[in-house]
């Protein structure tokens, strides 16, 4: 054998060797390396090495949020809630109201409803009325207008606290005035005025009657026409009551009947208007 063959014999088995020592590895598929773990934040005042106690949903002795929005609630005062009127307040408010009704709810000229005396939710509901044009009078609408509830009650308030002054009725017209008042007139459907206003006019609050003794004679009969001719104010089960009662009402009926309430008031009264 050549040299050159035992070269090439010794090549040979020296591969061999080398395969046999370190075979060749398999491909394996890419893996992606594991995030490292991350150590849970600790909580404040914790060191390390102390097991971390569970998350609380609230702090110890605080109040749970259901319970104290219920409580806030109770404290909080309703949007748009309206107080009892507030005289002091109505006083201001009322400037407006003396060109036709008098500084203190007395006006000078007859044709102004009187409201001294006359009862707060009485004058706020009517209010009311003119405010949503549900009672007819455009100069009354104009000044209600921009009156809120609270505005209303505070007149009210104010206009009650004063003091109605007499008037005096017809003394022709007394005995016709004072039997419709006292005892209606069944022919004619009509109730007694004192079953709702009283018997001294001084109206039903909680009912919601109002005052009728002293107010002038002309503004009573001008409203008394109109519930005649089923004119009211508003329309609710109040609105139909004196429309009613007042359709069988003749002229004279009306004539002696609003005479008789201007002339209609109780002995205080002599006594305070002696005193001014």
């Amino acid at each position: 054998m050549s040299f050159r063959h035992w070269v090439a014999l010794l090549a040979v088995c020296a591969t061999s060797l080398a395969f046999a020592a370190d075979p060749p590895k398999q491909a394996q598929p890419p893996v992606k390396p594991a995030a490292a773990a991350q150590p849970a934040p600790q909580q404040s005042g914790q060191t390390t090495g102390q097991p971390q106690s569970a998350p609380t949903s609230q702090a110890q002795g605080s109040p749970k949020p259901q319970q104290t929005e219920v409580a806030e609630a109770m404290k909080a005062p309703t949007p748009g809630e309206t107080k009892p009127g507030d005289a002091t307040a109505g006083q201001a408010k009322a400037a407006v109201c003396a060109a036709c009704h008098g500084m203190d709810g007395n006006p000078a000229q007859s044709q102004y409803p009187k409201l001294a005396g006359q009862q707060e939710e009485y004058i706020a509901r009517q209010l009311q009325l003119f405010h949503d044009k549900k009672r007819d009078n455009v100069i009354m609408q104009g000044f209600a207008a921009p009156l809120s509830p609270q505005d209303m009650h505070d007149l009210g308030a104010f206009f009650a606290s004063k003091t109605s002054l007499p008037g005096v009725a017809d003394a022709g017209l007394v005995a016709r005035g004072e039997a419709l008042y006292r005892g209606g007139d069944a022919k004619l459907g009509a109730p007694a005025c004192m079953a709702c206003h009283g018997p001294d006019g001084r109206g039903n609050p909680g009912a919601g009657y109002p005052q009728l003794a002293g107010q002038y004679g002309d503004y009573v009969s001008a409203k008394l026409k109109d519930f005649r001719d089923q004119k009211s104010f508003g329309d609710d089960d109040r609105a139909k009551i004196m429309p009613m009662v007042a359709k069988g009402l003749s002229d004279t009926d009306i004539a002696a009947l609003s005479s008789y309430v201007e002339g209609l008031h109780s002995a205080d009264a002599d006594k305070k208007t002696a005193a001014k």
